[in-house]
């Protein structure tokens, strides 16, 4: 289902965002990034504010989502990720542990994290299959954004209640 708002609820303050991007079918995962970072710019963040950390698959995404929390440089980070059935494994494991450990990120250190992590149900490297996913993870990268400018603004509205 695909979930676009033509207004929306932003932050009053922008600050550093963080895609990460899984190297597993880059082709696909750009379009994921692609459509976040420009629906962020459609939102108010310059491009100095939106940054793209490549990693080398989904798996790597919470440690490395942690380390950014930790940091304290950033406002929230989107995770852009295909995970497909290889054949090899499954992977439902990898998607469950991938938003498993987002999850725990998010709860343990209060950045907001945002999965665009995907699984699809079926998925084949043939020409229909990539034409549809080539659109279709565009729009959800420009859902994940929009959830992320969402996200920010209701923590702006609860900051007062906390304090």
């Amino acid at each position: 289902m695909n979930q676009t708002f033509d207004t929306l609820p932003a932050p009053k303050h922008r600050g550093r965002i963080a895609l990460l991007a899984s190297r597993w079918h880059p082709e696909l995962v750009q379009r994921l990034t692609g459509g976040a970072t420009e629906a962020l710019r459609r939102l108010g963040w310059t491009d100095d504010q939106i940054e793209v950390h490549e990693l080398p698959g989904a798996f790597e995404f919470p440690l490395y989502a942690r380390r950014l929390a930790a940091g304290g440089q950033h406002q929230a980070v989107i995770a852009c990720a295909l995970v497909v059935d290889g054949g090899i494994y499954r992977h439902e494991f990898v998607a469950q542990a991938v938003v498993d450990g987002l999850m725990r990120v998010q709860l343990d250190s209060g950045l907001p994290v945002i999965s665009a992590s995907l699984t699809p149900q079926h998925f084949h490297e043939h020409d229909v299959h990539q034409r549809f996913f080539h659109e279709h993870l565009a729009l959800k990268g420009v859902e994940a954004a929009q959830a992320c400018a969402m996200t920010l603004a209701a923590h702006e509205r609860l900051a007062p209640l906390a304090g």
